[in-house]
């Protein structure tokens, strides 16, 4: 059973559908990655896991319990970070999070002492100034912490890295890589590389319902199309390969690869039996020796252009 499970969600805006049968299950303890075009449903979906709104249709279930419209009691097992966290700005980091403990229920000492582990693992322990000062990073450093206060069983964090430079992102993405042990993360975004960098799981949202999901490696070697980038001496090996019989069977697409090296051919082959070394074979029998030969793995981003389009 896992920490958040989806069954079948429906949700429509007026005469406008976007979540049109969405089924989701996230493992315990896993770094999440829900993926999916700027509007395709992704704060829709997490705003009806919090109950916030209300669902056309379906079920969620927060470790085992139904979440509901208006009802809360499922969200003591939830921390939120959402886009842009709002704060007091007249408080400090230390305060705030100690307000946070009262509206929670939490002991002023438990408090104390869970603020002072937070702040130290979201770099701002020594911060002394006014949240208003902060900048959009601290902020956003500072909702993890409060987001986790309370210990929550599964961590919401809803585009956390959209609006941030290179630093902040990674700032960010380390600190969940380092929660992982702690919580879950369920980490929405459509920074396909900010999932590649730090999620073991992924689903991608396109017209209301996931179109892929599975581990990393799971989606990727499911959708391989064992392609091969190979680069080349000189202009005649290139056009000598291009045109080998080899090279002209239905299953075997030939493209040119990157623009910054001229003699070079991307071979992509449909056949996911084929390892390749017919390639290695009809060049050595050409007298042609490659300067590179490389596998291409797929990217995220290979993938979600794939399903989107």
């Amino acid at each position: 059973m896992g920490v958040l499970e989806i069954q079948q969600l429906y949700k429509s805006f007026g005469s406008h559908p976007v979540l049109t049968g969405l089924d989701m299950d996230v493992p315990e303890h896993s770094i999440f990655g829900f993926v999916g075009q700027n509007g395709a449903g992704k704060t829709t979906t997490m705003k009806i896991v919090l109950g916030l709104l209300r669902s056309n249709g379906g079920t969620v279930r927060i470790c085992g319990e139904p979440a509901c419209f208006g009802e809360t009691k499922t969200n003591r097992n939830i921390g939120y970070l959402p886009d842009v966290p709002e704060f007091y700005n007249y408080m400090r980091p230390q305060e705030y999070l100690k307000l946070c403990g009262e509206i929670t229920g939490l002991s002023t000492a438990h408090t104390k002492l869970r603020s002072e582990e937070l702040l130290s693992l979201v770099g701002l322990a020594n911060e002394k100034k006014r949240i208003g000062g902060f900048s959009r990073g601290m902020k956003q450093r500072l909702g993890i912490a409060q987001a986790l206060l309370h210990e929550p069983k599964i961590l919401l964090c809803d585009e956390p890295t959209s609006a941030l430079d290179p630093i902040g992102r990674k700032e960010i993405l380390d600190i969940l890589r380092t929660i992982k042990g702690q919580t879950t993360v369920v980490f929405s975004t459509h920074i396909l590389s900010d999932v590649e960098r730090i999620c073991d799981r992924v689903a991608i949202l396109h017209h209301g319902q996931i179109a892929l999901s599975g581990t990393l490696a799971e989606v990727k070697e499911r959708h391989r199309h064992h392609g091969f980038t190979i680069v080349l001496a000189n202009a005649e090996d290139l056009t000598v390969l291009a045109n080998c019989d080899e090279l002209k069977l239905p299953a075997v697409t030939l493209t040119q690869a990157e623009p910054y090296e001229e003699h070079s051919l991307t071979v992509t082959i449909l056949d996911r039996n084929n390892s390749g070394a017919f390639l290695l074979e009809a060049m050595a029998r050409y007298g042609i020796v490659p300067l590179r030969f490389e596998v291409l793995e797929p990217t995220l981003e290979n993938l979600f252009t794939e399903v989107v389009q």
